[in-house]
């Protein structure tokens, strides 16, 4: 049980007041889309039962872009929804925000991705599909409405961002543009087809994901450890294998204030341009903040597990602004 409760305290997890809004499953409408809302839907996938929420804006009468965005360590859908803040971006942009769901010993709570070589926990030491299992999510959510297959994108938080960079090394011709938060390339093997847009956002002063790689800490009441990736040499990969100029511009630079976390605050975005295919690798570069998701909701277990809250910069905001301007050719 030490290690269900300290997997609850992973970056992903936030209040369970976070999961008041859960999916309900809501018929289709007779025009053979999806009805506005939330909807929760199960595919089988490797011998599993597997689940993911979607998150359909109002007037859904197109084909939509879809965003993936894949839960941390420990979370599950329906909390990484009650954080995340990108449910209001669908509706206003809209978007078909896709809210997978990982596997662990527990239904629909304490989940995790197999998202790298070393990361992370039941997911990967269970050698789970996770890439073939969000293929089939794709696959599933085009068989109940119209998708635009050019505009995939993925986000996710700390283990959900490992998986989205592996998601696009694996697969970029499915995805054209992801967003990872917290959480850095984790391949050995890496070799993708084709380029794909990337914005990483991560604080220099992560104290989980460190950003200069190397073993973090225990998660609390666990012996529980991860070895993390320096966050540059997984975004210099990225820049290598798109073709993009070796040197960044600066494009901009924010310092805090006490109203957006503390006037140590600083977020600086570097741009790596000149990539094939049109894409572009961008990092938001943070000091003084922490391992959770920058926006509105407060760290879980406290600064002392996640460091800081920022607003400096918003996640979601961001996520969406970056990669709804790529698309696969």
């Amino acid at each position: 049980m030490r290690w269900f409760v300290g997997l609850l305290l992973i970056a992903g997890f936030v209040p369970l007041l976070a999961c008041s809004k859960r999916a309900q499953r809501q018929p289709p409408p007779a025009s053979g889309g999806l009805a506005a809302g939330d909807h929760t839907f199960t595919v089988n996938h490797g011998g599993r039962r597997r689940t993911y929420v979607v998150h359909v804006p109002p007037a859904a009468t197109s084909a939509l872009p879809v965003l993936l965005a894949f839960h941390g360590g420990g979370g599950w859908a329906a909390n990484f929804q009650g954080y995340s803040e990108l449910d209001r971006l669908s509706d206003r942009e809209r978007f078909l925000l896709v809210y997978p769901n990982g596997t662990g010993p527990l239904p629909n709570r304490l989940l995790t991705w197999n998202a790298g070589d070393g990361c992370c926990g039941y997911a990967m030491t269970n050698t789970i599909d996770d890439i073939g299992f969000v293929v089939a999510v794709v696959a599933d959510l085009e068989s109940r409405t119209r998708i635009d297959r050019k505009r995939i994108y993925a986000t996710g938080h700390s283990n959900g961002a490992i998986l989205s960079h592996r998601l696009a090394a694996e697969r970029p011709g499915l995805v054209a543009a992801i967003a990872p938060v917290a959480g850095s390339l984790d391949l050995k093997t890496f070799a993708p087809s084709a380029p794909v847009a990337v914005l990483q956002v991560h604080s220099v002063d992560d104290p989980r994901a460190l950003y200069a790689g190397g073993l973090g800490p225990p998660f609390p009441g666990t012996d529980n450890r991860v070895f993390h990736q320096p966050a540059q040499s997984g975004l210099d990969r990225w820049i290598s294998a798109n073709g993009c100029s070796t040197r960044p511009d600066t494009l901009e630079t924010r310092r805090g204030t006490p109203a957006t976390g503390g006037s140590n605050q600083t977020a600086t975005l570097l741009a790596w341009r000149g990539c094939r295919g049109g894409m572009e690798v961008r990092h938001w570069k943070l000091t003084g903040s922490g391992h959770a998701w920058p926006g509105d909701s407060r760290p879980p277990g406290g600064e002392e597990t996640a460091g800081p809250q920022t607003t400096l910069v918003r996640a979601a905001d961001e996520v969406w602004a970056f990669v709804s301007r790529f698309r696969r050719p």
